[in-house]
């Protein structure tokens, strides 16, 4: 195979430090323009910011093995990697649609220059940004996606949790009068996961069916436990719900986590739950010492360092739709002041989640799409004994330009836990904020 030269874009590095060492026997251009952006985002703390630091230190390392602008093996069986400075550009000969004083069409203007230099070998520019893709086309450059790790080849292939199956009719009628219903079939011992939620369907009559929840092929179906928790007024209002409900209410599953689109009572019925757990009326519930709810900072316009007033101030735009389930839920806001002064309810940025080793908590992660893989490990790894976490999200909303339906950290973790009987994940399929919103969710 022909040899050929890439040229990644700041958004590659900034998704995956290592991804100089994914091109095999491939040279690798580094604009000088990148490290300039990468070197912006250093100082962030999150992943953006954790990969912005290893990619510097990777080229510090290579620094001192040679002329970086003469280009450094990157390690044995590896191309080698060259930094390309601002000179490069004289008598460069490039579409005058390009802005060099735009720092996208700068980076593009380094790939022509390099394609000048070495006309027999192929130039590809690998970048995050469609846009950017998109004008390389525009031009007549190759570009590629940078393929990261995917948890499914779609979103529609990420597991739901649920399945229907097709049984004789008086199965159902034994369910129902308390008998011991397992299911044996050969074909199915592979397919279905512990606490996967089934709706067996009679064969004779399709509108007679039962929800039970699957543990495993030598335990019998579970009947749905909870399904409605008094002491806050919240009733399942459909079988999705009613799924969530009784992986929420287990305290034998360790880790839930909830998809669905905005409306569908995911993070309700999350936070009702850890409510019920921790401050609840019903001493045999109280299973945790405290409820924790964070979520990402993830800003849809400027950085929270843009915003005035103190850390809790910058903090309140993005923690209130967590405050307003709680008040919604608590009734006024003086008991929930409460709480939170007695540490049984707190309500932080997940910045400061990521530090902590977490004990006897019911752990409630909102906007979980937001995050990398590498987040989410980071931060279901500083859960203590006696913790449940419970992730949340809609993969359709995803605000991070670094993951997308099926790279976020939210789905990895779907994937991931599915095989293992201390997780369960529900997938919401119907909406139940309002009907208002229920229809545009559909037509809009």
């Amino acid at each position: 195979m022909a040899k050929k030269n890439y040229l990644l874009d700041t958004s590659v590095y900034l998704t995956d430090a290592s991804s100089i060492f994914q091109f095999d026997n491939n040279d690798i251009f580094v604009p000088l323009k990148v490290l300039e952006e990468i070197d912006k985002h250093k100082k962030r703390q999150d992943s953006v910011g954790a990969n912005a630091r290893r990619i510097i230190r990777t080229l510090d390392e290579l620094r001192t093995k040679g002329d970086l602008q003469k280009g450094v093996r990157i390690e044995k069986g590896k191309g080698l990697l060259r930094v390309m400075s601002y000179d490069c550009l004289s008598g460069t000969i490039f579409p005058p649609d390009l802005d060099i004083r735009i720092p996208d069409h700068v980076i593009l203007a380094t790939a022509k220059a390099v394609q000048q230099e070495q006309p027999n070998r192929k130039i590809v520019v690998v970048s995050r940004d469609i846009n950017m893709r998109v004008i390389c086309d525009s031009i007549g450059m190759s570009a590629e996606d940078y393929i990261t790790e995917k948890a499914a080849e779609s979103s529609d292939q990420l597991y739901s949790g649920f399945v229907e199956h097709l049984v004789d009719d008086q199965i159902i009628d034994r369910f129902y009068d308390g008998d011991d219903i397992l299911i044996e079939e050969d074909e199915i011992k592979d397919l279905w996961r512990p606490n996967q939620f089934v709706m067996m369907v009679s064969n004779a009559n399709e509108k007679k069916t039962a929800l039970a929840r699957f543990t495993s092929h030598h335990r019998p179906l579970r009947k749905i436990i909870h399904d409605k928790l008094p002491d806050w007024n919240i009733n399942s209002r459909n079988k999705e719900q009613a799924f969530a409900m009784d992986l929420l209410m287990d305290p034998d599953i360790k880790i839930v986590s909830l998809i669905g689109r905005a409306g569908s009572g995911k993070t309700l019925m999350a936070i009702a739950a850890g409510l019920q757990q921790t401050i609840g009326m019903r001493s045999e519930h109280n299973h945790y010492s405290r409820l924790i709810v964070s979520r990402p900072v993830q800003p849809l316009g400027k950085d929270i360092g843009f915003l005035p007033g103190t850390m809790q101030e910058k903090m309140l735009p993005w923690l209130m739709p967590i405050q307003d389930n709680l008040k919604f839920l608590m009734g006024d806001k003086t008991s929930l002041e409460m709480y939170m002064e007695k540490g049984k309810i707190e309500i932080e940025a997940l910045t400061y989640i990521r530090g902590r080793s977490i004990a006897n908590a019911f752990v409630i992660i909102d906007e979980a799409q937001n995050l990398t893989k590498h987040e989410i490990k980071t931060i279901i790894t500083r859960i203590g004994d006696g913790t449940k976490i419970i992730l949340t999200g809609d993969i359709e909303q995803i605000d991070n330009i670094y993951v997308n339906e099926t790279s976020n950290g939210l789905a990895h973790a779907i994937e991931s836990f599915k095989q293992y009987p201390i997780a369960g994940h529900v997938t919401f399929k119907k909406g139940e904020r309002s009907e208002l919103a229920t229809l545009a969710s559909k037509v809009l």
